[in-house]
């Protein structure tokens, strides 16, 4: 009688090792990240900030660091940035309000962008098919930089969204994240002065800073309903293509 062929050691943990590191599994954590910190946002209300303040054990530097690294995590876990930026200014004012609104867009951009990368990109980057997702894919992985820029200046994009998508591309992480730090500027201090001066809504630096916000907004949906209106011309252009393929063919039969 033969021998069982003996199996060589730890092969069972080499097949789980690779099932738990594929494209998938590493996709399905990444979803499962997601949905908890999604979870824990609505069942903890970060924006209660804006009413109920800044715990009174923290102050000084040690409060705008520990808002900081907060303000990170809670944009990774999709809290609008808005509210995030107004509870920044009327915590701490406009200055130290924007730093730490600015170190936190940085840190949460990081962290989205170090997710996406590990646990998203090689799954989800087979998927990049179609003319929009190529396209876009195409301009952040050559033009990373601009592009992220543009898309920070212009606050029609989510946060979350744009985060993702360039960690789906092939783009840096310094690119990334420089353009991200400079590009939130704008945007990111008018909300921070909006809540700095929010008990005087009659004040120039209000008013300033909610002018801002409105022509941003409305600046961005001019220049997103251009681009969609571009990407629908070229598909018009293209779509009697079929037509002039029968053209060699009606002038053989005609020769005929």
């Amino acid at each position: 009688m033969l021998a069982p062929v003996p199996r060589p050691p730890g092969s069972l943990a080499v097949r789980c090792s690779r099932a738990l590191l594929s494209p998938r599994s590493r996709l399905s954590m990444l979803a499962l990240l997601l949905l908890s910190a999604a979870a824990l946002v609505v069942l903890y209300e970060p924006q209660r900030l804006l009413a109920s303040g800044w715990p009174p054990q923290t102050s000084g530097a040690g409060a705008v660091l520990l808002f900081g690294l907060a303000y990170g995590v809670c944009t990774a876990a999709f809290v609008p940035r808005p509210v995030l930026n107004l509870a920044a200014g009327a915590l701490f004012g406009s200055a130290a309000g924007l730093t730490a609104a600015l170190a936190g867009t940085v840190l949460g951009a990081g962290i989205a962008f170090t997710l996406g990368r590990l646990l998203g990109q090689d799954a989800l980057r087979p998927m990049v098919r179609g003319r929009w997702l190529t396209a876009a894919d195409g301009q952040l992985s050559r033009h990373g930089f601009r592009s992220m820029l543009a898309i920070r200046l212009f606050p029609g994009v989510p946060f979350a969204a744009a985060n993702y998508c360039a960690a789906v591309s092939r783009m840096g992480y310094v690119p990334f994240l420089v353009a991200t730090g400079l590009g939130s500027v704008p945007n990111t201090a008018a909300y921070v002065v909006a809540g700095a001066q929010a008990g005087e809504p009659g004040s120039p630096a209000f008013l300033f800073s909610a002018g801002f916000i409105v022509l941003s907004g409305v600046a961005a949906a001019v220049v997103a309903w251009r681009k969609r209106h571009g990407l629908r011309a070229p598909a018009r252009v293209t779509a009697p293509e079929p037509e002039s393929e029968l053209e060699p063919e009606t002038a053989v039969g005609a020769g005929r």
